[in-house]
């Protein structure tokens, strides 16, 4: 039944040889890596609003300049990113560019910092996207956390059919948001220059500042804040760096188009999304309750986002409005697409290099990478279970790792450029070179700028979480690296090779006479250990007198001990024979044979192979002991359909 509903949600899977198949055009390449940016616009207004009416109305008027800024930044990076796609096309991104430039150690915090913002990716597009389905039906607000996870799930569902399935359904709600952004922007700055300009149905409202009178240093800090919460429109900018393995030949070529489309569209929807909010006097508060005219009940009713009051300013409350909720709702939520793809891919990568388990390096069933998938999906709806999918209060977890990858990848980019002058003669491909790096340098001092700025301006509310995050995830990777390290030290082979062992003592154990022990016997004789004896362990004087007589009729030529237990255990007992049977040589090495049941059903375990589980569990921490399972199917278990891959290959073929 599981395999039924795994093969209905997944689909069939896909053969190693079809990778090639999965490879994306650019048309599907852009909104599967590129829908994180591409989606920000619709919230990354509202956070510059956000704090700057904190001092009430009085502060709007940086908005523009601070709307400036980010799309000035968002270039600045998009340029940047362009120069690693090319020069390390392999798909490791920022990580690979720290690790090779910087050294594994900037490498790894740059992958914790990756890692953590993949995660709030998930939780804040979502969250949003929920936000902005609320905005519309107002009635769902007491289910926002079930609905939060819902979409969690199916999108974990959906990316786990594989890269190019998820393409193909989301790329058609990523172009028709853009398509209703553009058309949302044309015709509201249309109505401007029309002289009728769109008015929110909130302009009217005012603001109770939290803070008054600031000027100097307090406005220039609140301003800075501001900045930083609009720079979440630069998240997931990274993510065709780390999925070029993804594209079509020419990989890197391919990427970079597609980057340089992503940032294009961004910034024109964020500039113009900005624009309008400012033009139609749209008022948002952090606290609902202080929005002085609000209509509903501040404590409970939600106040809407800013692109919904600017779509219903611009197109009314008709079939406008709700497309654009529509639209904007589910590219929100499709955004965590970006992240469903870098995650799993970076989690890879680092599993290839021994800084995470070799679980996460393994594709599953439709060619993806399963395990990451489902990994990031279970931390998101972690957080969005104890932010009770608040954007406002996940938005401040995010960010700060954006850019600690950004200013180390770029750092390593200006060392790479470096390196290869130095080693360059042709005039014109030096000119290329310089270029480059004063693009990667200028990149790293802005977003070392802005880190600075996330910092200390986000710090005490919440960011202080990632930057204990990013750390204890290093030396967790480090951890694991020393783990696989100290493995593969101790199984290194010994220069002499492999010492044969001097007598092996084969050990079946049995608890009466029937049909599995016969048979452990038989393979365990045709071994042809040294010496082969039956054990059983005296639990009940009667049944070891049973025993011994059914030995005795059947005429087994093997010896029979019998282990004394006065306190009615196994494991003990059979576990101090092993021993003294070990002890008469150094180079002895000792065999037991378990008799086990195959069962059909899994209550069916519950009934058998308890003691048999037990014991195993401590006979494999004994040094120069071997524990070897011989399975007995029961009737149950040879009624199960299992499935043939040698004839499913031929009938595919």
């Amino acid at each position: 039944m599981l395999t039924t509903v795994k093969r209905v949600l997944v689909g069939p899977p896909l053969r190693s040889d079809r990778l090639g198949e999965t490879l994306l055009p650019k048309r599907l390449a852009l909104p599967i890596f590129a829908s994180d940016p591409l989606s920000s616009v619709a919230y990354a207004t509202q956070e510059i609003l956000l704090v700057l009416t904190l001092g009430g109305l009085t502060y709007l008027y940086v908005a523009p300049w601070v709307a400036l800024a980010v799309v000035v930044l968002l270039a600045v990076v998009v340029a940047s990113y362009r120069q690693v796609v090319r020069a390390y096309p392999s798909g490791g991104g920022s990580y690979e560019v720290a690790s090779r430039n910087l050294g594994r150690s900037a490498g790894l915090v740059v992958a914790a910092a990756l890692m953590v913002d993949y995660v709030m990716t998930v939780a804040v597009s979502v969250a949003a996207g929920v936000d902005n389905i609320i905005s519309a039906v107002p009635s769902l607000q007491p289910h926002r956390v079930l609905i939060n996870v819902g979409f969690v799930a199916v999108l974990t569902a959906m990316n786990l059919r594989g890269v190019r399935d998820s393409g193909k359904t989301f790329a058609w709600p990523t172009y028709l948001f853009i398509a209703g952004i553009l058309v949302l922007v044309a015709v509201g700055l249309g109505q401007v220059v029309a002289g009728d300009p769109p008015v929110a149905e909130s302009a009217g409202w005012q603001v109770r500042p939290e803070q008054v009178g600031l000027t100097g240093l307090a406005l220039a800090l609140v301003t800075l804040r501001a900045f930083a919460s609009g720079c979440t429109a630069l998240t997931g900018v990274e993510a065709i760096s780390n999925g070029v393995p993804a594209f079509r030949v020419p990989k890197a070529e391919n990427a970079a188009r597609t980057m340089l489309a992503m940032g294009v569209t961004a910034i024109t929807m964020f500039a113009g999304l900005t624009a309008l909010a400012l033009i139609t006097k749209v008022r948002v508060a952090e606290n609902t309750c202080d929005l002085i005219g609000f209509p509903g009940d501040c404590t409970s009713d939600p106040q809407r986002t800013v692109i919904a009051q600017v779509a219903a300013a611009v197109f009314g409350g008709g079939i406008g409005f709700f497309l654009i909720q529509a639209l904007t709702a589910l590219i929100l939520i499709l955004a965590a697409n970006t992240a469903f793809n870098g995650f799993p891919l970076l989690g890879s990568i680092l599993a290839q290099d021994r800084y995470l388990p070799r679980q996460l390096h393994t594709r599953g069933d439709r060619l993806a990478f399963s395990n990451g998938i489902i990994v990031l999906a279970l931390i998101a709806a972690g957080l969005i279970w104890a932010y009770d999918g608040s954007v406002t209060r996940l938005i401040q977890l995010y960010i700060l790792g954006v850019f600690t990858s950004f200013t180390l990848s770029q750092a390593g980019m200006v060392r790479h450029w470096n390196r290869a002058l130095a080693g360059e003669r042709d005039p014109r491909v030096r000119g290329r070179l310089h270029r480059s790096r004063v693009i990667n340098a200028v990149g790293c001092a802005l977003t070392g700028l802005v880190l600075l700025i996330v910092l200390v301006t986000k710090f005490t509310h919440g960011a202080y979480l990632v930057v204990i995050a990013v750390p204890v995830l290093y030396a967790l990777m480090r951890a694991i690296r020393a783990h696989y390290d100290r493995v593969s030290a101790e199984l290194e082979p010994e220069p002499g090779g492999v010492v044969m062992p001097a007598h092996v003592h084969a050990v079946v154990l049995v608890s009466r006479v029937h049909r599995p022990t016969l048979q452990a016997l038989a393979y365990a004789r045709a071994t042809r250990p040294d010496t082969l004896a039956a054990v059983t362990v005296a639990i009940s004087p009667e049944d070891v007198v049973r025993l011994r007589q059914e030995w005795a009729d059947r005429e087994l030529n093997v010896p029979l001990t019998v282990l004394e237990s006065p306190y009615r255990e196994i494991t003990n007992p059979v576990l101090d024979h092993v021993v003294r049977l070990r002890a008469e040589g150094p180079r002895d090495l000792v065999v037991v044979y378990l008799p086990e049941y195959v069962v059909g059903h899994w209550w069916e375990q519950l009934l058998h192979n308890q003691s048999a589980l037990r014991l195993k569990a401590r006979l494999l921490f004994q040094r120069r002991v071997m524990v070897v399972s011989v399975p007995w199917q029961l009737e149950s278990s040879r009624h199960k359909p299992h499935r043939d891959p040698v004839a499913a290959g031929r009938r595919r073929s």
